[in-house]
C-alpha cells in the first residue's frame, strides 16, 4: 500500500497552521473502524521538511495516522513576523493540532499520541499534561529544563557568549512595541553569534534542513528559556512516555532527560543512544530511534484500543 499524504490546514488562535496528514498503510492498529494518530512537530527553529516526514512515513507504514505541522511563523504556516519563536504560541499550536487530529476522518479520537524532538521534546510533555487525554508520548533528544539548557550554553560557549545572546534578546524585547523584531542566527560555528554554537550544531542542522530553510530566529524568548521547565510537569503525565536520550547530547542536557524520566516514574520508558543531539535524525541513529518509537507507539496504542 502506497503512502496516502494529504495537505491540511487548521486555525490556531486566528492563524492558519499547515501540515500534512499521513494515512495508515495497514489496518494493524484499527479498532471499531478507526486507528490511532501521532501528532508531530519539530524542535527549535525547525520545520516539518527537516526530516519529520521520514518518521511519519515509518509510523504510517505501521498502521498509524500521523499529523505533522509547522508552527505559526515558521515553514508553511502563516503568521508574522516570520521566524518568531514564542513558547506559549507553540503550545497553543500543539493544542490546536491535537484537537484537529481528533476530528480527522478515520482517526480514533481516544488514541492520540504526541512525538517531539529537541525543544518540542519538552513541548510534548507540557502539551500532554495540559490536554490530559493523550494516550502516548515519545520525546527524543529533549529539552526538558530551560535553566539547565541555559547553563549548558554558559558551559560550552562561555559567560561572554551567554551575555552576548542575552543582550540581543533584550534588544528584540525592546523592539516589540515598535512592531519590529530582531533576529539572530539559530546555529553557527563556535565563537560566532547564534543560539547554538556547539561543534555539531551547524553541520548537524545543515544535514537535515531543506534548501530554503532560514537560519534565523527572534531573540526575546531567550529571556524566558530558564523559566521553561517541562521537567516540573513530568509527575503529572497522563500516559506512557518514551524518552529517547542521546547520551552525547551537546545541546539538550541528557541529565535533565534522565531526571524527567525519574520524575515520571513507572509511566516512563527510556532508550539511550551513544550519539550526539543531531545524529538521531539520520543514519543509524535515526533507524534505531524510529524503530524503538514505532514499537512503543504500536504496543501502547494497541493496548489503549482494547
Amino acid at each position: 500500500m502506497g503512502n496516502k499524504i494529504e495537505a491540511v490546514e487548521f486555525p490556531s488562535h486566528g492563524i492558519t497552521v499547515r501540515g500534512a496528514h499521513f494515512r495508515p498503510q495497514t489496518d494493524a492498529l484499527r479498532a471499531d473502524g478507526a486507528a490511532p494518530c501521532v501528532v508531530m512537530a519539530h524542535g527549535l527553529g525547525g520545520v516539518r521538511a527537516a526530516r519529520l516526514d521520514a518518521y511519519a512515513e515509518r509510523f504510517a507504514a505501521a498502521g498509524l495516522h500521523v499529523l505533522v505541522f509547522d508552527y505559526r511563523y515558521f515553514g508553511e504556516s502563516d503568521g508574522e513576523p516570520r521566524q518568531h519563536f514564542n513558547i506559549r504560541a507553540q503550545l497553543d499550536d500543539w493544542a490546536a493540532a491535537i484537537a484537529y487530529a481528533r476530528q480527522l476522518d478515520g482517526v480514533d479520537a481516544k488514541r492520540i499520541a504526541l512525538w517531539g524532538s529537541s525543544f518540542s521534546g519538552g513541548h510534548v510533555i507540557t502539551a500532554a499534561v495540559e490536554d490530559g487525554r493523550v494516550r502516548a508520548v515519545s520525546s527524543q533528544g529533549p529539552m526538558m529544563d530551560g535553566f539547565a539548557a541555559f547553563m549548558n550554553l554558559v558551559h560550552y560557549a562561555g559567560v561572554l557568549q551567554a551575555l552576548r545572546v542575552s543582550a540581543h534578546a533584550i534588544w528584540d524585547t525592546l523592539l516589540i512595541p515598535t512592531g519590529r523584531r530582531h533576529c539572530i542566527p539559530l546555529v553557527a560555528e563556535p565563537g560566532e553569534l547564534a543560539v547554538m554554537t556547539t561543534e555539531d550544531a551547524l553541520p548537524g542542522y545543515s544535514a537535515i534542513v531543506p534548501p530554503d530553510w532560514r537560519n534565523e530566529i527572534t531573540a526575546s524568548w531567550m529571556l524566558e528559556l530558564p523559566l521553561y521547565r517541562p521537567i516540573t510537569k513530568a509527575a503529572r503525565l497522563p500516559c506512557p512516555t518514551l524518552i529517547c536520550i542521546c547520551t552525547q547530547d551537546s545541546v539538550a542536557p541528557a541529565a535533565a532527560a534522565e531526571r524527567t524520566a525519574a520524575a515520571a516514574g513507572e509511566r516512563a520508558e527510556i532508550r539511550r543512544y551513544d550519539i550526539g543531539h543531531f545524529d538521531i535524525y539520520v543514519g543509524e541513529g535515526f533507524e534505531r530511534a524510529v524503530s524503538d518509537q514505532t514499537e512503543f507507539f504500536c504496543r501502547v496504542l494497541r493496548a489503549a484500543g482494547g
